[in-house]
C-alpha cells in the first residue's frame, strides 16, 4: 500500500535522570532530506540516527527535533579540573604575597575559564543514548503509522478520481462517430457547393480521397487506446509498493499528452469541454500524486 510523504510522529520519555520528546514531521519532496534540531552535544549519534530514519523513508522532507532536559548533572558527564585549579591558585597567591597584596578568589571569574571544565568525552551516557535510541525508534513508528493513514485516504481519493477519467474518456470515444460522420457530411456538402459553382465535374474517387484525408486527420482511436493502458496502469501502480509516487508521476504526464492530443485533433467544442474536464480531475491527480512516496 503506498504510504504519504506527509506525516507527524512523537515519542515522549520521562525518566528519573532526564525527560525527552522526539518530534518527527515530514512534507513531499523529490529526493530524503532529513533536518535535525538536536543539542550539540549529541551530534555523534546524529548518523546512526539519520540511517534509522532512512529505513523508513526514500523521499521528502523531514523535520526531526528532540527537546531534551537532564535533570541529573552526572549526566552531563562534565567535571572541574581541580589540579589546574589548585596550581593555579597557589601561583596567585605566591604572586599577591610577593607584592604584600592579598589574593582574593573571584569564582565568577574561574566559572568563565574554559580550560578548567572538561568533557569526559564525545560520547553521551550511554544510558541516555539508549533511552534516546528507542524514543526516536517509538517517534518513528507513530510516524510511520501516520502516513499510513494518509496514504490509504490518497489511495482511495485516487480511485474515485481514476474512475471519473475512465468515464470522460468513455464520453469522448462515443462523440467522436459522431463527429466523423458530421465532418464527411460538411466536407462532401463543401466539395459539391464548389464544383456547382465552379460547373466542375464531380469526382467520386477525389471526394473519396478527401474524406480519407479528414478522418485520418480526425482519428484519435490511437490516442484513446493509449488512454485506457496510461488509466489501467496507472490503477495497477496504485497496488504497488515501491517507487509508487515517481511511476504515478510519470504515468500522468504520459495521460494529460494523449488527452491533450485527443482535444486538438477531434476539434469539436462537445470532446473540448470533455477533455477540460478531464485535464482539472487530472491535474487533482497530480496534486495527490506529489504527495505519495
Amino acid at each position: 500500500m503506498p504510504v504519504s510523504m506527509t506525516g507527524f510522529g512523537r515519542n515522549e520519555t520521562n525518566e528519573d535522570a532526564w525527560t525527552h520528546v522526539w518530534e518527527i514531521k515530514s512534507v513531499n519532496g523529490r529526493f530524503l532530506d532529513v533536518k535535525w534540531r538536536i543539542p550539540g552535544f549529541l551530534r555523534s549519534l546524529e548518523t546512526a540516527w539519520e540511517r534509522q530514519v532512512r529505513t523508513h523513508a526514500s523521499r521528502g522532507r523531514v523535520d526531526v527535533s528532540l527537546n531534551l532536559e537532564v535533570l541529573d548533572a552526572e549526566v552531563l558527564g562534565v567535571t572541574f579540573n581541580k589540579t589546574m585549579a589548585k596550581a593555579m591558585f597557589r601561583q596567585m597567591e605566591k604572586l599577591a604575597a610577593a607584592r604584600g597584596e592579598i589574593f582574593n578568589l573571584d569564582y565568577n571569574r574561574v566559572l568563565a575559564m574554559p580550560a578548567l571544565w572538561r568533557d569526559n568525552g564525545s560520547e553521551p551516557d550511554p544510558g541516555l543514548a539508549e533511552s534516546l535510541n528507542k524514543g526516536l525508534e517509538a517517534a518513528l513508528r507513530d510516524w510511520v503509522d501516520s502516513r499510513a493513514r494518509e496514504g490509504q485516504a490518497l489511495v482511495a481519493d485516487l480511485t474515485a478520481r481514476f474512475a471519473t477519467l475512465r468515464e470522460l474518456t468513455e464520453k469522448v470515444r462515443e462523440r467522436i462517430p459522431d463527429i466523423l460522420e458530421a465532418k464527411k457530411d460538411g466536407l462532401r456538402q463543401r466539395i459539391t457547393d464548389m464544383l456547382d459553382s465552379a460547373n466542375a465535374d464531380f469526382s467520386e474517387d477525389r471526394m473519396l480521397q478527401e474524406v480519407a484525408y479528414l478522418t485520418d486527420k480526425l482519428d484519435v482511436s490511437e490516442e484513446l487506446t493509449r488512454l485506457d493502458a496510461h488509466l489501467e496502469r496507472l490503477a495497477e501502480v496504485l497496488a504497488d509498493k515501491d517507487d509508487v509516487g515517481k511511476k504515478l508521476d510519470f504515468l500522468v504526464q504520459e495521460t494529460f499528452r494523449e488527452i491533450n492530443t485527443c482535444g486538438n485533433k477531434a476539434q469539436d467544442t462537445e470532446v473540448s469541454r470533455l477533455v477540460v474536464d478531464f485535464k482539472a480531475e487530472l491535474e487533482r491527480c497530480r496534486e495527490q500524486v506529489q504527495n505519495i512516496e
